[in-house]
């Protein structure tokens, strides 16, 4: 069994006391989530299986995850500064956390690990600490929490092929003198298709500037290694990956996020506080997690990556792969239901797939899948307005225009044929009524 080392004193690290990790076996099959026998209200007064077909918006708890959270309630308390047993403990289990994230994006050894409230909290602390004069580079295509937070941005449109995106970001990166950060998504949160970045990371290299990867959408669907990609910063969320406890990560460079001001200015930022200075933590991790950090949250983040990493990437590829051809097959054959994509049909993606129905509003769609087939699917611009008008065709799309919106149905561990097929056979009487 594997185990972790705790001191009982922070002064006497010679006495120890080990305690079981949180760790899947090796020889765990896919592990199943809570909710899957979760009985839902549908027309008529019925109860029927919810299938869940919202992953991309926040996925269900792992039941290991659940597990590890339980396992570390009883022993709860603060981190870093207690004498406690329990105090010792649960930073054990903390800092255990940082490594379990780290490994599990294949960081590199001096990375900084900051846990963070989602991926946009954590896109925004980079912005916070970016260098003085920093341009960011990012197309339209991304997330708004890839959109938004920056002060001096050039933002690309969406590109016509994957290579078009490196020849953009070559180009643009080029013209810009000083500090630069290339932006850019992993995985489409609203197409699923994945984008080419290592050949962006490669490019942004060669500029001399550094690139953040939004992995929100990549990391529970497939591995990452940040260090073979040569990446700079990853974010991503734990309510996407199976442990929605309201935590996330930024991963990456220290250099920047040493020096940079703390994102909050509070206790356990500070190693000394004096009548007019303050003595900042050069250490990025404790510089930007000042006040009690989500211990719990960081707990199950580790957990979720750990069982995801148990049960073998190959594994979970292969079903959600086996899933996500039987939804799209399904709804190429509906007459009126429409795919959309930027790279075309054949361009690799992860389990989400985006689409509109002829005759009806995305809003009616998800209603009628929801009231009537107990079908949980998102509508809307998916925080990707931009995107979303692109694909559309439309010219203002604002939250309140009904006509620039799509539904999303995405997959993941737990998610069945059943559910699939349900959706599929629900739209397609759903046509019927036009």
């Amino acid at each position: 069994m594997s185990t972790l080392t705790i001191f009982t004193s922070a002064a006497a690290a010679a006495e120890t006391v080990t305690v079981p990790a949180t760790r899947v076996p090796d020889d765990r099959p896919i592990p199943a989530v809570l909710g899957a026998d979760l009985e839902v209200p549908v027309k008529g007064g019925r109860l029927v299986p919810y299938a869940n077909l919202d992953y991309a918006a926040s996925a269900p708890c792992l039941e290991p995850v659940s597990a590890a959270v339980a396992a570390a309630l009883p022993a709860y308390s603060s981190v870093h500064r207690g004498a406690g047993y329990a105090s010792q403990l649960t930073t054990a289990r903390y800092e255990q956390a940082r490594h379990t994230v780290r490994a599990f994006v294949g960081a590199r050894p001096d990375d900084a690990v900051i846990f963070t409230r989602n991926t946009t909290d954590a896109t925004n602390l980079l912005a916070r600490s970016l260098p003085a004069g920093t341009t960011v580079v990012v197309f339209e295509t991304e997330h708004h929490a890839s959109l938004l937070p920056w002060a001096d941005v050039v933002r690309l449109p969406a590109p016509a092929f994957p290579g078009e995106a490196v020849r953009a970001s070559d180009d643009a990166l080029a013209a810009i003198d000083g500090p630069k950060l290339l932006v850019v998504t992993a995985a489409s949160n609203v197409t699923g298709e994945l984008w080419p970045i290592a050949a962006l990371a490669h490019i942004a290299h060669r500029h001399g500037a550094r690139v953040l990867v939004d992995a929100a959408q990549l990391v529970p669907h497939r591995r990452l290694n940040l260090t073979a990609l040569d990446l700079d910063y990853v974010v991503f969320s734990g309510h996407k990956l199976y442990a929605p406890f309201g935590t996330g990560a930024l991963i990456g460079r220290s250099d920047w996020l040493s020096v940079a001001e703390p994102y909050l200015r509070g206790g356990g930022a500070v190693r000394a506080v004096e009548d007019e200075t303050t003595d900042w933590h050069d250490d990025p991790e404790a510089r930007h997690e000042a006040g009690t950090p989500n211990v719990l949250g960081a707990i199950a983040l580790a957990a979720a990556c750990d069982a995801l990493s148990a049960t073998g990437w190959d594994v979970l590829v292969r079903e959600e792969e086996r899933l996500l051809a039987r939804l799209r097959a399904g709804l190429a054959g509906i007459e009126g239901v429409h795919e959309l994509s930027l790279w075309g049909p054949d361009h690799a993606r992860v389990g989400i797939v985006s689409f509109v129905v002829d005759g009806f509003t995305a809003r009616e769609v998800a209603e009628t899948l929801s009231g009537e087939y107990g079908i949980g699917v998102r509508d809307g611009k998916f925080c990707a307005h931009p995107f979303v008008r692109h694909l559309l065709g439309a010219k203002d799309g604002g939250c309140d225009d009904v006509t620039a919106s799509a539904v999303r149905a995405s997959i993941g561990v737990g998610s069945t044929t059943e559910h699939v097929d349900r959706l599929v056979e629900a739209l397609r009487d759903l046509v019927t009524r036009r």
